[in-house]
């Protein structure tokens, strides 16, 4: 398994964008086929720093998932709100891979 943890730098007046704009692709990356452990908005501290994670069961999948979603007409119109509303100002991913018993 890998997960994917994003780190967003948004317009803090811009924070119910960026939520639909998550909303769209937990949805997504369930689709095709990851599983989204959801977007983590401001609540105390830094306003305009939310995060998000996902998995997938392999690095090949998600590769696969990074390649599909250039096409796939709901993911253009996902990164459109993003991009048109301006709300992301930058943001980082790193991946991770768990520990378990």
């Amino acid at each position: 398994m890998i997960t994917c943890h994003l780190k967003y730098t948004i317009d803090p007046y811009l924070v119910s964008l960026f939520e639909q704009y998550g909303k769209l692709w937990i949805d997504l990356v369930n689709r095709f086929g990851g599983q989204h452990h959801g977007y983590f908005l401001p609540s105390e501290g830094a306003n305009n720093i939310p995060y998000a994670l996902f998995s997938f069961p392999s690095l090949a999948e998600y590769e696969s998932y990074r390649k599909s979603i250039l096409t796939d007409k709901e993911c253009i119109e996902a990164f459109k709100l993003g991009e048109q509303s301006k709300c992301i100002l930058s943001y980082e991913g790193t991946f991770l891979r768990p520990v378990l018993n």
